[in-house]
């Protein structure tokens, strides 16, 4: 009987969860209401700890005790808004959220760049996910919005509140250095649709996401991280490809909008003007025409892309002054403080403004539910933010996105039992693909390219392999990012040539435009899984051994021959 009564609790529980879940108040109308507790937290705070309010700090566990200390110290004497956490380790973390949650009289918004989930910054200890140019692939958004939740739940779980992400741009330059591989592609309509999937699980999950880099970083040759980009286009280009995917998911409902450094003349014709401070932009573009309502945040005000020609704080009273609600790492908060302080009370910027700014981000703050308890309970939580669950959503994620480009022939004669070379370039030691490969081999050898072999050298081997009925050649970008082109030289990649032929199944484990970087389309069958790690390397194995059938379709557009939408 006690059973069947705890049986009846917990559902009971469950089925109330879901609802307040379900009822949770559409965020934009919230941040925009009057609310008692804002109220009542706002009347606490001085001049300077309002403005503090709108200020995200930087914060490290890798660094050292020293590190963590010295930005405690800063937390507690100017009371800022918020963290924008790096890397470390999730105990780690956890305990120094709980440190500086107890040294600041308003509860910490607590933010965290994980485009991929939380791997993005602890990839030692937490899950990464599929990059968004992998998740491009996928045909079934759902699965993007299973991400959003889960990523959401690990949020939580670990303390804190803000991803920003999803990336939005449209990555319409192969060459981009800085968006590249972090962009769904470059289609706009597949990217919104993938974007809006995984911002809705986010949201839904509980957490705030933020649409960037506004107004659309994906045609840019530089970093902004390093320099200024500049974007040449006219209005019309940039309406009808970078500001649509923002336009149509503010539309949606987007909480937050993060502004990209970049210099874009027919937006402000100010010389050297960044967009992430510039009136024009900020306000008249994304407030006034884009009709948003949500919280805008600057990108990190420690790039060069915006202190390059407004140091020494200007840059930081600038977007004050443009519009935002939030500045990510300061150079120098403190000093960033003061200036902006100065401004108000000269008339540059209206009290007013502040105000109104400081009660959207409290209000941010109770939708998130911060007027509670903010602990952090570190029992168990590796082995939470690790489940088995998501680990078997990132397994199907990758597998849903391997792509097929050209035929299954080669898949649909390859046989387990025939004697088999498997060649892998880019790598000297087998990775998942080769070792999950020769255990379902009868009679196999393995040959291993590092890229920088003689042309005598890849001769004899040429010879050698082609003494085999069946060949598997996997080529792996082993770079902790994938890139536009790889690293091989021409011996190899002439060796590569010769080798993908009709008895060859070519595998690339390589961001999508390196497939400009070889030749492999003579091979039998040709499949594309977009990035070397393990849980692509595990679904490319599915493919070959005819476990799964590729589904997924290009994201980006490679050549005449291989563009957006192509998948068998």
């Amino acid at each position: 009987m006690i059973k069947k009564i705890s049986t009846i609790l917990l559902f009971t529980l469950f089925v109330a969860t879901s609802v307040l879940a379900q009822k949770r108040p559409d965020f934009i109308t919230f941040v925009n209401q009057d609310h008692a507790w804002v109220d009542s937290v706002f009347k606490t705070l001085s001049p300077k700890e309002r403005i503090a309010q709108l200020f995200l700090v930087r914060a490290h566990t890798n660094l050292g005790q020293k590190y963590i200390d010295s930005v405690q110290r800063v937390i507690e004497k100017e009371q800022l808004g918020g963290l924008v956490v790096f890397q470390g380790g999730p105990v780690r973390h956890a305990n120094m959220f709980n440190n500086y949650q107890k040294v600041s009289k308003v509860p910490l918004l607590i933010t965290f760049d994980g485009e991929w989930g939380l791997g993005m910054r602890m990839p030692d200890s937490t899950i990464s996910f599929p990059y968004q140019m992998t998740l491009g692939a996928i045909q079934n958004n759902q699965l993007l919005y299973d991400m959003g939740r889960q990523v959401a739940k690990d949020f939580q779980r670990i303390g804190m509140h803000f991803n920003f992400a999803p990336v939005v741009d449209i990555n319409n330059n192969p060459k981009n250095p800085v968006i590249n591989f972090r962009s769904f592609g470059d289609n706009k309509f597949n990217v919104v649709r993938k974007s809006k999937a995984y911002m809705n699980g986010m949201v839904d999950g509980g957490i705030l996401a933020s649409l960037k880099h506004f107004p659309g970083h994906g045609d840019t040759d530089v970093d902004s991280h390093y320099d200024l980009p500049q974007l040449n286009f006219d209005r019309k280009r940039l309406e009808s490809l970078e500001i649509y995917p923002f336009k149509e998911l503010i539309n949606e409902g987007a909480p937050s909008v993060m502004v990209a450094h970049m210099n874009i003349p027919a937006l402000d014709n100010t010389p050297n003007m960044p967009s992430s401070i510039s009136k024009k932009v900020v306000t008249d573009l994304l407030r006034t025409e884009l009709g948003f309502k949500g919280l805008t945040v600057t990108d990190a005000m420690d790039m060069k892309g915006v202190k390059k020609f407004f140091p020494n704080g200007e840059a930081d009273v600038m977007a004050i002054e443009a519009g935002h609600d939030l500045l990510e790492v300061s150079e120098n908060s403190g000093r960033a403080i003061g200036l902006i302080e100065n401004a108000v009370k000269s008339g540059r910027i209206s009290q007013a403004d502040i105000d109104r700014r400081v009660k959207k981000v409290l209000a941010a703050k109770l939708w998130l539910g911060l007027n509670r308890s903010t602990v952090v309970n570190t029992n168990n939580l590796y082995q939470d933010l690790n489940t088995p669950s998501a680990q078997s959503l990132v397994q199907r994620l990758a597998d849903a996105s391997i792509t097929l480009l050209k035929s299954d022939r080669g898949i649909n004669r390859f046989d387990k039992t025939k004697e088999t070379a498997i060649v892998s370039v880019g790598i000297d030691k087998a990775q998942d693909f080769e070792t999950g490969l020769t255990t379902q081999l009868t009679a196999y050898k393995q040959y291993f390219i590092k890229g920088d072999e003689t042309e005598e050298q890849l001769k004899e081997l040429l010879n050698e392999i082609r003494e085999h009925k069946q060949i598997v050649l996997a080529i792996h970008d082993n770079r902790s990012r994938p890139r536009s082109e790889l690293v091989l030289n021409e011996p190899t990649v002439n060796f590569i040539d010769k080798l993908a032929g009709r008895r060859t199944i070519s595998v690339m484990f390589t961001n999508p435009y390196a497939m400009n970087s070889v030749d492999v389309m003579r091979s039998a069958s040709v499949l594309l899984a977009y990035q070397n790690d393990f849980f692509m390397q595990k679904a490319a194995l599915k493919a070959v051994l005819k476990q799964l059938k590729p589904t997924g379709k290009l994201p980006v557009t490679i050549s005449k021959d291989l563009k957006y939408g192509k998948g068998l």
